[in-house]
């Protein structure tokens, strides 16, 4: 599961929690694809692409987070990894083969406000973010999941965004921090926070490295 919680108004805050086997390896944020000039994120080192997305230049962020429905067939997939990167772009859904990529739920900020097209496999959807407080899981907007349950009330209550991150990584289904261990030895965990603002002035990106941290399994 990852998490994306979006704020509309003026500014407006996107904020991305990554979940990711922790072996995976990945780059923090950077310019690190020549052919998305001013575009920075963070790098997945296996498929190349990432999971938010952010062209300053254009006051643009798009989140990504995995849907579910019907995976693609495996001999044509393609990873979702590069749809934040060319959102930015291209100021929309990117013009792509949607029956190559397993469901995905696409988030795209801007100064306007948020929209969030979900692919299960077999149906496009597109959704415009309500004023307020949003939060996004691999279900959509589920009212509910035990994390929005649990985490939506405290967003909308805050100013301070960064602090409800501040929690160890925790087994709870309601935790923004998670961790799983798996019965094959796999870890599970959240392993990243970017916050986006954006407004008037312009685009302000922070990072968080929450990989390190040590999980409680409640």
């Amino acid at each position: 599961m990852c998490t994306v919680i979006v704020k509309t108004g003026d500014p407006l805050r996107l904020m991305g929690v990554r979940d990711e086997f922790t072996g995976r390896p990945w780059e923090k944020p950077g310019e690190h694809w020549p052919a998305y000039p001013g575009v920075t994120g963070g790098r997945d080192l296996l498929a190349g692409g990432t999971w938010l997305a952010v062209r300053a230049e254009d006051r643009r962020a798009a989140a990504l987070l995995n849907g579910r429905g019907h995976p693609a067939p495996e001999h044509s997939r393609r990873s979702r990894g590069d749809l934040p990167l060319r959102a930015v772009v291209e100021g929309g859904l990117p013009d792509v083969e949607l029956p190559r990529y397993d469901p995905f739920h696409l988030v795209l900020a801007d100064p306007d406000g948020a929209l969030m097209w979900s692919w299960d496999g077999r149906r496009l959807r597109r959704t415009t973010l309500p004023e307020g407080t949003s939060v996004i899981v691999n279900s959509g907007l589920d009212l509910g999941d035990p994390r929005v349950r649990a985490q939506r009330p405290l967003f909308a209550g805050s100013d301070d965004w960064w602090a409800l991150t501040r929690a160890t990584q925790s087994a709870d289904p309601g935790a923004l921090i998670m961790r799983q261990d798996l019965p094959d030895g796999r870890v599970f965990a959240s392993l990243s926070v970017t916050l986006v603002t954006i407004s008037a002035d312009g685009v302000a990106t922070e990072f968080d490295d929450v990989s390190g941290r040590i999980g409680s399994q409640a």
